[in-house]
């Protein structure tokens, strides 16, 4: 057996055990600057260009587990930056999608509380802090978004996202 073999799962666990204090969630906001985010298709739409923006919608968050409006219209292919500035003293977050996908990150959330967020649907911000979602609703319907902090979750920080279908386009 050569050295490495014996030695690789020793160094994998160590290489493991030093990378849990990234994990710690302090007052970052979680996001890598001057990464690209990778644009990926989702039922509720897909990651737009900050140029593309065609309506900016502004969110408070507020620390008594509410989002202010928690109910937003749009039309199927806008572009929308979605601004959340939190107004409260702890840290929230703003994650889209459908209700299924919200439940399973809730759960994720509750098991690893310090998990680490960068997809651009999803956007932690700190308090007193301005957070941006820049997404493109390429798809009509019904869907959700929510703060998926342990607690805030289930004390009913959610909202609904409402696609109205372009003509001609079913829903």
């Amino acid at each position: 057996m050569t050295m490495i073999r014996k030695f690789s799962p020793l160094l994998l666990s160590l290489s493991l055990v030093g990378a849990v204090p990234a994990w710690a969630h302090g007052e970052e906001t979680h996001v890598k600057a001057a990464v690209p985010m990778k644009m990926e298709q989702k039922p509720w739409g897909i990651g737009g260009q900050a140029k593309d923006v065609k309506r900016t919608i502004e969110i408070k968050m507020l620390d008594s587990m509410r989002f202010t409006p928690d109910h937003i219209e749009v039309s199927q292919g806008d572009t929308v930056r979605l601004t959340m500035t939190n107004t409260g003293a702890v840290m929230h977050e703003m994650v889209l999608g459908t209700q299924v996908d919200l439940n399973e990150h809730a759960a994720l959330m509750k098991r690893f509380p310090n998990m680490e967020h960068d997809e651009p649907y999803m956007a932690h911000v700190p308090p007193g802090k301005t957070g941006d979602i820049i997404w493109t609703f390429n798809r009509p319907g019904d869907f959700d978004f929510a703060c998926l902090l342990p607690g805030h979750f289930e004390a009913g920080m959610v909202g609904k996202i409402v696609v109205k279908p372009s003509n001609g386009a079913k829903k």
